[in-house]
């Protein structure tokens, strides 16, 4: 049976057999004895991700006392929950996300991760503990961010909307730039992303797009 350790992009856990390309962690352990996450869904502000491998670690997935490790489809879908890259074993993309940060708020220097990590945790946490969102016209976003939809989460990339599923996106649709859309990709991030953050897309994106080009 699989382990309630995927996430979507509007943020909440749940359990599927398929992979990812991204896994992360949201500062600590959420998970019991018997690898159940608790009623926790945070432990900090610290929401990263991280490659799947790094050098010669082979942590074990919900080891007792340790970090609970959470699985993405891509980047795009990281992003839209509010995770941002690991300073450590994503350092190159770390560094592009906070230079990108410094140059949209006019920073002399680069922000302190305590700061960013701030900021992001009041974009995506909502005054219920859900996930909040925000409207606007979909010609106003940039590619990679996600958005929600009555059909459930969508990518827009390519100037279509690409159907979200754990496995991969799938059912393109042309994206009516005028439409008032629900954003799921917190709003420093969505600006970033504008500013030309590219983030890492599962093949099907691009699979996707082409077939529909």
């Amino acid at each position: 049976m699989p382990l309630q350790n995927r996430v979507a992009p509007d943020g909440t856990i749940f359990a599927t057999p398929a992979r990812g390309l991204l896994m992360g962690n949201r500062g600590g352990q959420m998970h019991d004895g018997e690898k159940r996450l608790t009623k926790r869904r945070w432990v900090s502000r610290q929401w990263i991700s991280c490659v799947l491998q790094y050098k010669d670690r082979h942590d074990t997935i919900m080891a007792p006392g340790r970090y609970t490790q959470l699985f993405f489809l891509d980047e795009a879908t990281a992003l839209a929950a509010g995770h941002r890259p690991c300073a450590l074993c994503r350092r190159a993309d770390f560094l592009r996300f906070m230079e990108h940060w410094q140059a949209l708020r006019e920073l002399s220097a680069r922000a302190k991760v305590a700061e960013v990590d701030r900021q992001l945790h009041q974009e995506r946490i909502g005054d219920n503990r859900d996930k909040r969102t925000y409207s606007t016209r979909l010609v106003k976003l940039p590619p990679g961010v996600m958005i929600s939809s009555a059909a459930g989460p969508q990518l827009y990339v390519g100037g279509r909307l690409l159907l979200w599923s754990p496995s991969g996106y799938g059912t393109p649709e042309k994206a009516d730039g005028a439409r008032s859309v629900d954003v799921l990709t917190p709003p420093s991030i969505v600006a970033i992303l504008a500013a030309g953050y590219v983030p890492l897309l599962h093949p099907s994106a691009r699979s996707m797009s082409a077939a529909r080009s």
